[in-house]
């Protein structure tokens, strides 16, 4: 199956993989919500993101380069700036999702360190109340669910972060490539490919 998949790309002369975007103009591959920025700083489009990260995960650790089919012809300088963009974008895409998996393990070991203090509290009162011999029914709701909430709280830490630490750390190594990875220029009627 995975053959099948990866006929479906065009090879470079290097044997890379080539992930094909066709547009008319260059101002197609950005989102339009500020015009005057500058393409390196501009944020791509988000149909095009959500292309170029899916064709990646689809040929998974294969080398690729990303190549755009333009109708007219680029200056060198604007090239570099796509380049730059491009860059620049995914290297941001990878910091949020770092910055995100950093905010899910503070949540995660406040989540299980929580649990185990509410643990040891538990432990601490129903060994007071086996001692005293006073077992009430309001002391044995109060102590048991001071169980129930530490355990809670131990797996909610637990699964929280065994869950999500592997997605993101997949999207953070992803978006990384899409950064590093080559991009070429292709102009209408050429065939040759223009790469730095």
């Amino acid at each position: 199956m995975k053959k099948q998949i990866l006929d479906r790309y065009e090879k470079s002369s290097g044997g890379s993989l080539i992930i094909d975007v066709a547009a008319r103009r260059i101002e197609d591959l950005y989102e339009n919500f500020d015009k005057s920025a500058p393409y390196h700083r501009k944020d791509l489009d988000g149909d095009l993101v959500a292309y170029i990260t899916g064709c990646v995960r689809e040929i998974g650790a294969r080398e690729f380069v990303v190549r755009f089919s333009i109708e007219h012809e680029l200056s060198e300088e604007l090239m570099a700036m796509v380049r730059d963009g491009m860059h620049a974008f995914f290297m941001y895409r990878k910091e949020l999702e770092y910055i995100a998996m950093k905010k899910m393990v503070r949540t995660s070991t406040f989540l299980l360190v929580t649990g185990i203090l509410i643990l040891g509290v538990s432990l601490r009162v129903n060994h007071l109340l086996a001692s005293s011999g006073n077992i009430s029914f309001l002391n044995r709701f109060f102590a048991e669910g001071l169980t129930i909430v530490a355990w809670v709280s131990i797996w909610e830490g637990l699964a929280t972060f065994l869950l999500n630490w592997a997605p993101y750390l997949f999207r953070t190594r992803l978006f990384q490539r899409i950064a590093l990875a080559p991009v070429l220029f292709r102009f209408a009627g050429e065939r040759a490919e223009s790469v730095t």
